[in-house]
């Protein structure tokens, strides 16, 4: 049996170099995402240098939350071929502990990153994210990657039919920023339009602020509010523009239940809440393959094809998982399926390759 202070030390070796990994990644994110929004928005006229830093380190958790399996990954890798490389894992063998007992420590370190990237990493996200794109809004951003994932909604109230779209969504759809309200004649045609800095969803009509009406043959008109009547619900807007992943993961499944009672399709729901579920393994998943490659004992260095091998099958998992995600996402497989097949496929491979490395 493992000695408890061996499990430990093989623990803490495996979590130091995951902290490593992180403080690189973020450093080397936010120097990287830092640029990019500077070169993307300096030219508004809302910028500065201290709200650019600030909505990196609000985008930053989104970011990082796609390199959490490849961190896990790397870092699996790293602490083996270290301790390796050290002889710790040779004489660690030679006292007869299995390969199944020193890569314990890893795979509970391995869940426990996991579960912190669930229960923290991505509410964090969730929450940056959204604020990021209302300061994005509030500085008059029109770039054209953020124009197409701009919100439209369409309402008919007294016979007014009514198209109401926003550069940003905030306080879970009760408040709009930038809006342009587009407002048509019985007839099909453009009757006019209203630009409004923000627009609240109150009881019975959305509150319009600092509004631009425009009509043609008449002068723009400039209003401090207008008042448009609406019979739309906060929970209906709610679930209309919220995208699976803006979601934090201890809202999902009330997200779920109300998405149901308007008659909205969850199938992304469904497949980002399992998916969420399912991270914690996908990372042990990693580690198995980080093992599979990383065991074979060399005192200065790893076979480059092995290693090599590991990373691009890493990665395969990854964009497989990332793949299934979106046909579960569309309803082309049932969203439980999409989240786990990669999964245990994964770890059914990594633990044959190993049974098959050390057991013959």
């Amino acid at each position: 049996m493992m000695p408890k202070t061996l499990q430990r030390y093989f623990f803490r070796r495996y979590i130091a170099t995951i902290a490593w990994f992180l403080l690189g990644i973020i450093s080397l994110v936010f120097i990287i995402d830092f640029s990019e929004l500077s070169n993307r928005m300096a030219n508004l006229p809302g910028y500065t240098v201290r709200g650019a830093l600030l909505m990196t380190a609000l985008r930053l958790p989104t970011i990082l939350q796609q390199t959490v399996p490849f961190i896990a990954l790397f870092a699996g890798m790293t602490a083996l071929i270290a301790l390796n490389r050290r002889y710790e894992l040779v004489v660690t063998r030679a006292a007869g502990v299995s390969v199944w007992q020193f890569l314990r420590p890893f795979v509970v370190g391995s869940l426990l990153f996991g579960l912190a990237s669930v229960g923290t990493l991505n509410p964090l996200a969730a929450w940056g994210a959204a604020k990021a794109e209302q300061m994005e809004a509030e500085w008059g951003s029109s770039s054209s990657r953020n124009a197409r994932s701009i919100p439209w909604l369409r309402q008919i109230h007294n016979n007014e039919d009514v198209i109401i779209g926003a550069r940003a969504v905030q306080d879970e759809g009760r408040q709009l920023s930038i809006v342009t309200v587009i407002h048509f004649d019985p007839q099909g045609r453009i009757a006019f339009r209203q630009d409004a800095r923000t627009a609240t969803l109150e009881n019975g009509y959305w509150l319009l602020n600092d509004v631009l009406e425009t009509r043609n043959g008449v002068l723009p008109k400039r209003m401090a509010t207008a008042r448009l009547e609406t019979d739309l619900k906060p929970e209906f807007v709610r679930e209309t523009l919220a995208k699976p992943d803006s979601i934090p993961f201890f809202e999902l499944p009330r997200k779920i239940e109300i998405a149901k009672s308007f008659g909205f399709p969850v199938n992304g729901m469904l497949t980002q809440l399992h998916a969420m579920m399912a991270l914690p393994l996908l990372l042990v998943a990693m580690t198995l393959i980080a093992a599979s490659v990383s065991l074979k004992f060399s005192r200065f260095n790893q076979s480059r094809s092995v290693i090599l091998g590991g990373i691009a099958a890493g990665f395969v998992l990854y964009v497989v998982t990332v793949l299934v995600k979106a046909f579960g996402s569309s309803g082309i497989v049932p969203p439980f399926v999409a989240a786990w097949l990669p999964v245990v496929v994964a770890m059914a491979l990594g633990s044959t390759i190993l049974l098959h490395q050390e057991d013959g």
